[in-house]
């Protein structure tokens, strides 16, 4: 079966056309080499996905006749992906909160007096002692 008719059976994509592309671009790997999208795939292969920033890494199991359940899928391959990925994923989501939202503009004087604020490095006032207030008196 070709690559990507594999990935969209095992609902890796929502489309082939859009596994096609994938496989264009160089997002798809079998056994470490770039896959175009008429390689075929036999059991035992394995492959790596990059999608959204993650990669998921899975081995063949078995080849499915068609486009399978979402509840089948674990029937035909083996999922490898570490949980690293996507903890990484959730500290990429982590840092874009600090970036403004699309549409609101440019930021307002105060939200950049704000964002100063928070940026710049705590100011340490010192306080005089009681000895040396005693002192002035």
């Amino acid at each position: 079966m070709r690559i990507d008719k594999y990935l969209w059976s095992t609902r890796y994509f929502k489309t082939r056309n859009i596994a096609t592309n994938a496989c264009k671009k160089g997002h798809i790997k079998i056994n470490d080499q770039p896959a175009k999208p008429g390689r075929e795939v036999y059991p035992m292969d394995a492959i790596v996905v990059r999608k959204n920033q993650i990669n998921y890494q899975f081995t063949v199991l078995d080849i499915p006749k068609s486009r399978v359940g979402a509840k089948l899928v674990d029937i035909y391959r083996k999922d490898t992906t570490p949980k690293e990925a996507f903890e990484h994923n959730e500290l990429l989501q982590y840092s874009k909160d600090y970036y403004r939202k699309k549409g609101a503009g440019r930021p307002t004087k105060k939200d950049r007096r704000e964002i100063e604020d928070y940026l710049e490095e705590p100011k340490i006032i010192d306080k005089p002692n009681e000895s040396e207030k005693e002192n002035e008196l």
